[in-house]
This record gives C-alpha cells, sequence and structure tokens, in this order.
C-alpha cells in the first residue's frame, strides 16, 4: 500500500520539479521508498496483494413514482409503500491486513490487504392517507424486522404531524413534514442483509373505525398468572450448554412483550386513561375453612436471566407449583415477580397512565381431585378450576348440614382470611408493595381489596351476621393506613352479590354489602358489572324480535341496560329460560321493585336500602343514597354468537366454569363484543353521542356522576400483544380460549361495517344523509386508489349483500332481510302431482 501511495506521490513531485521527464524518475524514487517501508510493514520480499469488495454506484430495490395514488386503510391492512425520500447511502469502508504463513526458508509471508463495503440507506416510504393508530409489524423482503435491532420511526399522518429529525438535518429548516401522509423513516438501515439494495416493504397498518376504540377510558392488564410477562425488562430463561430461551418476548417490536402490548393498547384508544393490573394467588379449595391462598410458580426449577423470581419473600424453591393440566403442562403460568411489577407500574407512570393494582385470585383445583365438595355433601371431587366466587363453608348455604347461621361458619369464613396462607396477607402484601411505590414517587390511584367473593359474603354467622363482609371492613382498615396518597380503595362485588341478599321467597332481604360500602376506608362502591343484556335466539318469533329486528342494534343493546332479564323479569329456571316464560321482578308490598332487579344500578344507588324480616320492613342500613360513586371495575362480553345474551360466561374448556351465553351455537361473532361494549360504555359516559343524564344521574352528595366513566373497565386487554398472542398456541396454554373470548386485544383495531360505509362516505366527500341498516365486522379494508363513492363501496355490497338505493333524498344501504317476505299457506299452492306433498321441506 505505501508503494502505491508514494510511487503517486513522487510522480506528481516530480511533474511539479520536471514535467514529464520529472515524473518518472520521481515515480521510480516514490516507489522504491514504498517498497521500503512496505517491507517494514508487511515484511521483505513479496509485495502486499489488495483486494477490494463489491461497490456499488446507486442503490437499487424500492421505487419512487410520481402520481403513485396514496391508499386509504380502514382497520388492519397489509401495505406496500412508496419511496418519498432518501439520501445517497452511506458507504463504510472496513480494511484488513492478512498475513500468509512464512516460507519454510525465511522471510515474511505475502500480506493481503482487503477492503469490504458496507452500505447504510437514509430513506422514507409513504404508507397511506393518515390518520392512523400504528404500524405494528414491518418486513423486508418478507422477513419481518426487529424494530428493536435498528432506528425507525413512524409518523401517522396527523394533521398536525412535525417533519421528522433526519429530513430535517438533510434537507433544513424547510423540510416537509408530510401531514396527512402515514409514512416511515428509516435511519441508517443496514442494507448487507439484502445484497446491498433497498428490500422490498410491507407495512400491516392499523386505523379502527369502530365505535368502541375511543369510548375506552380504563382496561383491565392480564394475565394476572404469568411469572415474568407483566415485565417491561427482557426476561430469559437459561437451558444450560449457552442456550437461551426468551420468557416474555414473542414479538420484534420491542424489548418486552408487555412494551409492545401497551404501544398499541394506547395508539388503539386514544382517550384511555387508567390500567388495572390484575396479579393473581392461587387458591386450592372451595372449602372456606381448608383453602390457603398463596403465590405459586409455574415450575420448581427454572434458571432466568433479567430477573429472578421472588413474591411475598419466597423464592422458586420455596413456593408451591401450579398444577399440571393431563398433558403434563401447566394449568396455569405463575405469580408475577414482584421486581417485575413495580417495573411495570413505574412504565404506566411514565406514560401518564393511571395504575390499579387488582389483586385476584384464581383457584387451582385440578382434574381428578379428591376434595370434599362443599356443594355435594359426602362427595369426593371439587369442580376443576372453578370460580373464587364458589368459595363457601361447608357444606354450602341451603344444603343438609351446612353450618350457615352459626358460629362454625364464621369459623370457617375467618380461616380464609386471617389463616396462615389466608387472602389477608395476599392484600396486605400488595399494599405494602404500594405503600412503597408511593414513597419513591410513583403512588397509585387505586386498590381492589378483593372481588367476586359471593359465596362468603353471603354466609351468615350467628347472630345473623355476615362475617366475610367483617373480615373485608378490617383488612380494608388495614389498607387504608398503608395507603395514604389519595388512592382508591374499592371492593369489586359480582354483579349478583353488590344488591340484596333475598331469602324465604323475598320475606327476609338483606344487604351484606352496605357496611363494607359505607364504611369510610372505601371511597367507591366497585362492580364486576356482567348482567344478562339480551335475550336473542334463532328460533323465529322469540320475544326480544318485539324489540329488535337484531341482537346488534345499538338502541336496542343500550336500552336493555336497564330493562328486560334481571330488571324487568327472571327465569325461573332452564325449563322457563327455553320456552321464554318470563316471571315479572315486582314488589307489591312496598313498591321497590329495584330491590330484587340485579340490574338496576340507579334504584340502588339512589335509595335508602331498608331491610325486611317477615315480609315487613325494619331497619335501613348505613348505605346513603347517592353517597359514594360507582366502579365499574370489570365489563365485558365475550366474542361468541350471542355474547349479550351472557356477558357473564367465560369459555374454558379446562375449567368447570365453561360456558356459552343462553341460545348461543358457540361461533365466534367480534361484532356482538363490539356492539355490547359501545353500549356499557356510550351509557355511563356523558361525552357519549346519545347520552341520557338518567342513565347516570349525578350526585348531590359528592357532585359527581353515579358511575364514573374513567373508571369503567374493561375486561380486558392483554399484556402478550396480537398476534403473538394466540398465535403461538405453543407457549401459551390459555391461547385457544381467545377466538371466542373476553379479549378486546386483536379485535378493537377491527371494523364496525356501518362505520366503515360512513367513512368512506366522508373520505370521498359524499355529504348526503345516509341511513344504514346492515351489521358486520371486517378486519380491514383497503381504497388502493382514486375510486368514486360507488366504486368503492361495491365490493362490500357484494360481500355483505347489500341494497343499495336513494329514497328521498336519503342513500340507504340496507342487509340481507332476516324476517319472511311474505307468508304462503298450503292452500296458497298448486298441487302438480297427486303422487307428491305440495311442500317439501328443502
Amino acid at each position: 500500500m505505501a508503494t502505491l501511495i508514494l510511487s503517486t506521490a513522487g510522480a506528481a513531485v516530480g511533474i511539479a520539479l520536471g514535467g514529464p521527464i520529472g515524473s518518472v524518475v520521481g515515480q521510480a524514487v516514490g516507489a522504491v521508498a514504498g517498497a521500503g517501508l512496505d517491507g517494514a510493514l508487511f515484511g521483505a520480499g513479496a509485495s502486499p496483494r489488495y483486494v477490494a469488495g463489491p461497490r456499488l454506484s446507486d442503490v437499487a430495490g424500492l421505487s419512487s413514482t410520481e402520481g403513485d395514488p396514496v391508499p386509504r386503510v380502514y382497520g388492519r391492512a397489509k401495505l406496500g409503500g412508496t419511496l418519498i425520500w432518501a439520501t445517497r447511502p452511506l458507504e463504510v469502508a472496513n480494511t484488513a491486513v492478512e498475513r500468509a504463513a512464512a516460507p519454510s526458508k525465511g522471510g515474511g509471508g505475502q500480506k493481503t490487504v482487503r477492503t469490504s463495503y458496507a452500505y447504510f440507506a437514509n430513506l422514507a416510504v409513504g404508507l397511506c392517507e393518515g390518520e392512523i393508530a400504528l404500524v405494528r409489524r414491518i418486513w423486508a423482503d418478507g422477513t419481518e424486522l426487529d424494530r428493536t435491532a435498528i432506528t425507525c420511526r413512524v409518523h401517522v399522518g396527523a394533521a398536525t404531524q412535525a417533519p421528522d429529525p433526519l429530513i430535517v438535518a438533510k434537507e433544513g429548516a424547510d423540510a416537509p413534514a408530510y401531514r396527512g401522509l402515514a409514512y416511515v423513516v428509516f435511519e441508517g438501515l443496514p442494507l448487507a442483509d439484502y445484497g446491498n439494495r433497498i428490500p422490498q416493504f410491507a407495512f400491516e397498518v392499523v386505523r379502527p373505525v369502530n365505535g368502541v376504540a375511543p369510548l375506552v377510558r380504563a382496561v383491565n392488564l392480564i394475565p394476572g398468572a404469568s411469572e415474568f410477562g407483566l415485565d417491561p425488562t427482557g426476561v430469559t430463561i437459561d437451558l444450560g450448554l449457552g442456550r437461551t430461551q426468551a420468557a416474555n418476548r414473542f414479538q420484534l417490536q420491542a424489548a418486552s412483550d408487555v412494551v409492545a402490548s401497551l404501544d398499541a393498547l394506547q395508539a388503539l384508544c386514544p382517550n384511555l386513561a387508567r390500567v388495572a393490573v390484575v396479579v393473581a394467588w392461587f387458591g386450592d379449595d372451595l372449602r372456606a375453612g381448608q383453602c390457603t391462598v398463596a403465590p405459586r410458580v409455574e415450575i420448581g426449577t427454572k434458571a432466568t436471566v433479567g430477573d429472578t423470581w421472588h413474591v411475598a419473600g419466597l423464592d422458586r424453591a420455596q413456593a408451591r407449583s401450579v398444577s399440571t393440566a393431563p398433558d403434563g403442562t401447566p394449568a396455569y403460568g405463575g405469580t408475577p415477580s414482584d421486581a417485575g411489577l413495580a417495573r411495570l407500574v413505574a412504565e404506566l407512570a411514565r406514560r401518564g397512565l393511571a395504575v390499579v393494582l387488582y389483586p385476584f385470585v384464581m383457584m387451582d383445583v385440578a382434574v381428578g381431585n379428591a376434595l370434599p365438595d362443599p356443594y355435594r355433601p359426602g362427595a369426593l371431587g371439587q369442580a376443576a378450576y372453578p370460580w373464587r366466587g364458589r368459595i363457601t363453608c361447608d357444606p354450602a348455604p341451603d344444603l343438609p348440614g351446612s353450618p350457615d347461621g352459626t358460629a362454625a361458619a364464621e369459623a370457617q369464613v375467618l380461616a380464609y382470611f386471617t389463616g396462615a396462607e389466608g387472602y389477608r396477607r395476599q392484600a396486605l402484601h400488595y399494599a405494602d408493595l404500594a405503600a412503597g411505590w408511593a414513597a419513591v414517587g410513583t403512588p397509585l390511584a387505586g386498590f381492589v381489596l378483593a372481588s367476586e367473593l359471593v359465596g362468603l359474603t353471603r354466609v351468615r354467622g350467628a347472630g345473623e351476621g355476615y362475617p366475610a363482609v367483617a373480615a373485608l371492613i378490617d383488612l380494608a382498615r388495614a389498607v387504608r393506613t398503608r395507603l395514604t396518597h389519595g388512592e382508591t380503595l374499592v371492593y369489586a362485588a359480582d354483579w349478583t352479590e353488590y344488591g340484596a341478599h333475598v331469602r324465604d321467597g323475598g320475606a327476609r332481604v338483606r344487604f351484606p354489602l352496605d357496611a363494607l360500602f359505607a364504611d369510610p376506608s372505601l371511597d367507591a362502591v366497585g362492580i364486576d358489572y356482567y348482567p344478562p343484556i339480551s335475550d336473542f335466539r334463532d328460533t323465529p318469533g322469540h320475544a326480544d324480535l318485539a324489540e329488535a329486528d337484531a341482537i346488534y342494534d345499538r338502541g336496542y343493546l343500550k336500552a336493555r341496560l336497564g330493562a328486560g332479564e334481571a330488571f324487568d323479569w327472571y327465569y325461573a329456571d332452564a325449563a322457563a329460560r327455553a320456552a321464554q316464560v318470563r316471571t315479572p321482578i315486582t314488589d307489591g308490598a312496598y313498591a321497590k321493585p329495584w330491590t330484587f332487579r340485579a340490574k338496576d344500578l340507579v334504584g340502588w344507588w339512589s335509595n335508602a336500602h331498608v331491610e325486611r324480616d317477615g315480609g315487613v320492613e325494619t331497619r335501613a342500613t348505613a348505605w346513603v343514597p347517592r353517597g359514594k360513586p360507582i366502579w365499574l371495575t370489570e365489563v365485558g362480553v365475550p366474542a361468541v354468537d350471542k355474547g349479550t345474551n351472557g356477558p357473564n360466561v367465560f369459555p374454558d374448556p379446562k375449567s368447570s366454569e365453561n360456558a356459552y351465553p343462553p341460545a348461543s351455537r358457540g361461533l365466534r361473532d367480534e361484532l356482538i363484543q363490539l356492539r355490547g361494549l359501545e353500549a356499557i360504555l356510550s351509557r355511563f359516559n356523558p361525552a357519549a353521542a346519545g347520552f341520557t343524564a338518567a342513565d347516570n344521574p349525578r350526585s348531590p352528595v359528592y357532585g359527581g356522576p353515579m358511575v364514573d366513566p374513567r373508571a369503567v373497565f374493561v375486561w380486558a386487554w392483554d399484556a402478550r400483544p396480537y398476534p403473538a398472542f394466540p398465535d403461538q398456541g405453543s407457549v401459551w396454554a390459555d391461547a385457544g380460549n381467545w377466538r371466542v373470548g373476553h379479549w378486546i386485544t386483536g379485535r378493537i383495531e377491527g371494523c364496525d361495517l356501518d362505520r366503515l360505509i360512513l367513512r368512506v362516505l366522508a373520505d370521498l366527500g359524499v355529504d348526503v344523509p345516509v341511513a344504514i341498516e346492515a351489521a358486520a365486522y371486517l378486519d380491514g379494508a383497503v381504497i388502493d386508489r382514486p375510486l368514486s363513492a360507488r366504486a368503492a363501496l361495491e365490493p362490500l355490497a357484494q360481500l355483505y349483500g347489500l341494497d343499495v338505493s336513494a329514497v328521498a333524498g336519503t342513500l340507504r344501504l340496507r342487509g340481507p332481510r332476516r324476517e319472511a317476505a311474505a307468508a304462503i299457506a298450503e292452500d296458497d299452492l298448486v298441487r302438480v302431482s297427486d303422487d307428491e306433498a305440495p311442500l317439501r321441506r328443502v
């Protein structure tokens, strides 16, 4: 190399001194000097060999074409892109010197100087018209990019978006912001893996078109059973021999799953303000006196890097493992590690989200157990993986031999709370953690004391008292002494639990939870609100057809939150439900039907609660009418056919609670989930269109609405980001439950057909009255070029069988008619053959 450099320099000096002849002489002198230097550097007797790798004069790949149409995306879609800006590729030369082996008779071996070139691209790719919610995944030449390994920025196409800083740095202060255009900027993208060219990109673009996403202000974050799934820091499992496996990263958008999931949640739900973090311990027996509640791990031996599992002073070796399914896999994930939970709370606070901590009990009662069943006195084998609301005295109330109403029942109930491994230990552990977080500047917004213990709170002790309620009051006061930074403390009652306890056919009425709700330590009434909303059937002529033509009718669903089952009437038994024999809910004695209506929040909240004995009112409870706000600590609808018929059922094949809503065929139905949630959220939100003040009246006591619209928590958003969950069923045992479950993850980004049509018409400038009588859900749609409104809607009309017409200046789109167009009797038909009946079923 020195030979080349010095000979060239010698030639230049020679020209300056002596013209062409001087050039030749100078080059020779320089070469001699350079050879001497080369010998010193690379060894005598051998000239170095120079090898240069390929270099680019231009970078091929993604093209930019003037006049390309800008697509419009609705819902979720996969797009290519158009190059809208780029710099010349950055070339980086890497030089290495290799020395060959020395000859056997002495002297240095030949030296090889290798120079290779790497190229990096700065470019911007236009995607579609904005504003979008997010770009979830990016592929380059068909392979998904790891977003943590490159530098890229997504601009969502907002009307006020600022220019990208890289473009500003290269182009100056007048760089375009591309407002109204969604685009992605890649900075220093390595091109080696793509043959030193710009790869062909594809982008998963999400732009929700439904009525739910903007209404969501609070969610429950699950799973509560995942050792590291809630940790924003990446954790790996050490498999030995240098092998590792991810514990909480199964996507390529962020360093851990929960970070990617929260990014999507905030992008999709722009009005989100609160997150309730569910964190589970495990109960092991439906008999209150025998049930222990403790943290558990998936498996007893697991080496991890990034965090080591510790909960409440227990390490992995000290904690019990969850039970195993018949195939040998863990039935649940483990309790979230305390350190990871602390990091999650800090991460949520950093994002500007208020955090509510939700301690939760999951029942780890395995299949084939031999535990005595409190619901079947004398029988062995409790129901597998049941609901915590079934924990009760043994035998259960109203069964032969039940201790209900005695001191023995009281002792059993108190053991559940105050035993060495009682629930009180779980609640106080998390209250202590919360106090520590507050001390370092991260206080919680709320804390759920406990939830859905209806099997305990309805058990009576001696003297007609309710020992579980007394235990909860004592626990609430203990938690309150720890939470001193304005945290809202609530008990999350089941929707069948918060109100009256009715016995003896209505002659005896108590309000067990009123003492707890009225206690100064609680700031609000919490209700997990899953009442039946609709009562639709597939059979012709069913009763609710008098209310609406289809179960998806928004007005019908919203109105039935204050009418119908559990409000106007109830079904006495399964036979009555099948035949739709409805028994009215009345109160002939005192004209207070709200006492017996599980769905009548306004009636319960607005009135004094007076107990009854022998059918006669006796004494008022401590409840102050309109005295405290209501938090709906859970609301949800399964994404299954007729999900609003029974929002309280959770499909889960491993559990004894596995069920579908009444009259459901078990088919997946995202639309009924969205419409049901829209009805619930809009009913209690004063800012929602069509809000009626009577549905959520204001309190003269505290000056706010009955239901705090900021505290309606949708069940559920998953910390495992879509589509990794549920696609990776080999990683998560509950992935199959997502199909028809309560998850809004992966569904809230889709399209409600009628809102999609309205959005398309608005985007295309069609300003006429529109009436739409059609209901469907679709993942997404793309308008990829300039089209008329008719051409844009034609594919939708064909796909969903829409009848489009203009009537009196109104554009009308109607889906297929479900009702009969005409009734044809046998006498209306002409017999064509004596051998065949006039009517045949086909």
